[in-house]
């Protein structure tokens, strides 16, 4: 029998500590928001008063002739302003999104015992971790989602040690976006001045994860967040959302955009990836990069999906501003830090906004 839901110790260990997940208070047919999920009004989501990015999708297949440098322009105009952008011809096979899609569905659709062994505190593998919200235990409001997270090290272990029911597929696409990755990297990186090759590639994005996201239906939407407002900790992120749609990313302030500050929802195109730019690329080119501040609504109609790839350096990998961008610049504005430390901060807190990357500036060494 499902907890008191207004207790919030008990729907706490119900939702956390036993591994029921958001689904699991969903699936105990509640019809209004617990109370531990209600957002304070100024994190609360008005979806009538977002608009739409209208940015058309990039066609990545034009990087492989003519219109190349065309395509770097647009791929670099979007990382210096949104830091989010969306492709096309990707070189990911449709029918594989669609599979990933279905995967995701079916996996939070498991019994609560079979998600639940994977439990950071109890997971047979250090690789594979499922939970929910973000931070729980440092969480003012929960965050209505659901995840399973994948570390990938190599191949072998992936197949092994990886949730039998989503290992292919999620293997499958994040082999199937390399070449993809490879080229936006070379874009990006190549514009900041820099000669690359395939180590240098490698201490961007040593790290791989894939995140299989699920938020359930929502009673109360307008109440509750799915994640809360945040920048990736990653080098880049490749993004497959739904068609639900509920990604909101706000203006950088530090734009010429007519309507900085402004929040505006990526709108599911069929077949495209999402790309955002994460924190670690925003230090790397010395700020000219933007890691896109961004958050998730629910909806009451469908659950929804998604699944990203989190493309990041080592832990143990030393990172500063890259000395081209510097030189560009003339002044440095970020500190050489190990990535790992940034990580134990960015996890060590609850989502506010782009305030993770305060830890990279002079003053908080």
């Amino acid at each position: 029998m499902a907890p008191s839901f207004d207790n919030e110790s008990s729907l706490f260990n119900f939702v956390v500590r036993d591994g029921n997940g958001v689904k699991g208070i969903v699936d105990s047919g509640i019809s209004k928001v617990p109370r531990a999920y209600i957002q304070p009004p100024s994190e609360q989501i008005d979806k009538k008063n977002a608009t739409k990015c209208e940015i058309a999708p990039i066609d990545l297949s034009r990087l492989d002739g003519p219109h190349h440098d065309e395509v770097v322009n647009q791929i670099v105009r979007a990382a210096e302003t949104l830091g989010f952008f969306q492709v096309v011809n990707h070189g990911v096979p449709v029918e594989l999104l669609e599979s990933l899609k279905r995967t995701v569905h079916d996996f939070f659709a498991l019994p609560p015992e079979r998600k639940a062994v994977y439990r950071k505190e109890v997971s047979p593998s250090p690789l594979v971790k499922y939970g929910t919200s973000f931070v729980p235990e440092k969480e003012r409001a929960l965050e209505w989602k659901d995840y399973i997270s994948m570390a990938y090290t190599n191949d072998a272990e992936a197949l092994q040690q990886w949730p039998i029911e989503c290992r292919d597929v999620a293997l499958q696409y994040l082999k199937t976006s390399h070449e993809m990755v490879k080229k936006l990297i070379e874009a990006l990186v190549g514009n900041l001045g820099v000669e690359l090759d395939d180590s240098k590639i490698d201490s961007f994005i040593g790290k791989k994860m894939v995140n299989m996201n699920f938020y359930p239906s929502c009673p109360n939407p307008e109440l509750t967040v799915g994640v809360g407002r945040h920048s990736d900790i990653s080098t880049l992120t490749i993004l497959l959302q739904d068609g639900i749609g509920g990604l909101y990313v706000k203006v950088p302030e530090d734009t010429d955009a007519e309507n900085k500050g402004e929040w505006v929802e990526i709108p599911p195109i069929p077949g495209a990836l999402v790309i955002n730019i994460g924190d670690m690329f925003q230090v790397l080119s010395n700020g000219r990069y933007k890691s896109a501040e961004h958050r998730v609504r629910t909806t009451s109609t469908k659950s929804r999906v998604s699944v990203p790839i989190l493309l990041s350096p080592e832990a143990t990998q030393k990172i500063a501003p890259l000395p081209q961008a510097v030189e560009k610049d003339g002044v440095v504005r970020y500190r050489e830090f190990v990535f790992s430390d940034y990580m134990n901060s960015f996890f060590g807190n609850a989502h506010d906004g782009k305030k993770s990357l305060e830890f990279a500036k002079f003053d908080s060494a």
